[in-house]
């Protein structure tokens, strides 16, 4: 796959544009109008839709193309990735729409359900590592790397009918290490320290208090989904919890965790953090209450909180 992989970018090399060698001069220039007709034209022969965030194509136009690997380049913190009838390859480009460096870059991925025609590679200097295979049907996986470790190539495999074949996926771009969120590679399921519980009220996406409800495991995911009653909504982002129907003061909702932490419903009263991805509310810390108030009045008294919440 390599091979095949690198063959086509080969290609697709030596038939990028050259630069002028000397001759006579330069040609004279197009009249105005005829130069606006010809780029109406070529902008409406371009079957494919692209903005700073997102792009959609199809494979159906290789042939109009002079590159056997297209390259598409984005510059947001999230969008997503459509290609309709996947040939040849394609070199994903992704950017932040602020400066920063690649090191403090993390990207997330998540193929879209049932999309199938291509691998999705992480490729640098020429390396090329699996991020996603081609297994139609599979519920997508989300796959975090560091943008500083390569970026996506994304190759169409060898289909006798591409007819029905579409490879998409969405993408996050994150500063720092918030992306390893998803899947810390080292001890997923250990307990959150003292420090990680009280820098994780100020950075996560919501923070509330309440109790686990139920847990389901759905092991085609390799996920849990905890559902959770909250007595008390501190913070939250993307609505990611109700009020209650029968009018309560409480709010209802579910987050996600990895099926590896075996999480099972557990009586008490629990302060839940995390952060959302993809549209989903995924898991950070989340302590027993009475355990949050002792570290939280003892850095309290220590002056060392990285910020407060109301513990009333």
């Amino acid at each position: 796959m390599r091979g095949a992989a690198w063959a086509a970018r080969r290609r697709a090399g030596q038939q990028w544009p050259r630069s002028p060698g000397p001759g006579p001069g330069p040609p004279p220039l197009l009249p105005p109008l005829l130069l606006l007709l010809l780029l109406l034209l070529g902008g409406a022969s371009a079957q494919y839709s692209s903005d700073l965030c997102s792009w959609k194509g199809s494979g159906l136009t290789r042939e109009a193309h002079s590159k056997e690997v297209e390259q598409v380049y984005l510059r947001c913190s999230s969008g997503s990735v459509e290609w309709m009838y996947p040939t040849g390859a394609l070199i994903v480009n992704l950017r932040p729409n602020t400066f920063s460096h690649a090191r403090n870059l993390t990207v997330c991925i998540k193929p879209f359900r049932g999309s199938s025609g291509a691998n999705i590679y992480l490729e640098k200097t020429g390396e090329l590592r699996l991020l996603v295979r081609d297994v139609s049907g599979e519920p997508g996986q989300v796959q975090c790397f560091s943008l500083e470790r390569g970026g996506l190539f994304v190759e169409a495999t060898p289909q006798q009918d591409i007819s029905r074949r579409t490879t998409g996926f969405q993408y996050e771009l994150m500063s720092g290490q918030r992306g390893l969120d998803l899947h810390v590679l080292s001890a997923p399921c250990r307990p959150c320290s003292d420090t990680e519980v009280l820098l994780a009220i100020c950075t996560s996406d919501f923070v509330v208090r309440g109790f686990i409800q139920d847990v389901t495991h759905v092991p085609e995911q390799q996920a849990s989904v905890i559902y959770l009653r909250v007595s008390r909504l501190h913070r939250q982002k993307s609505r990611v919890f109700h009020p209650a129907p029968e009018g309560s003061g409480h709010w209802l909702g579910h987050v996600t965790t990895l099926l590896e932490c075996g999480v099972r419903p557990g009586h008490g009263e629990f302060l839940f953090t995390g952060h959302v991805h993809f549209g989903e509310a995924q898991l950070g810390c989340a302590p027993r209450f009475s355990d949050f108030q002792r570290m939280y009045r003892n850095a309290e008294e220590r002056g060392i909180n990285p910020c407060e919440i109301n513990m009333e």
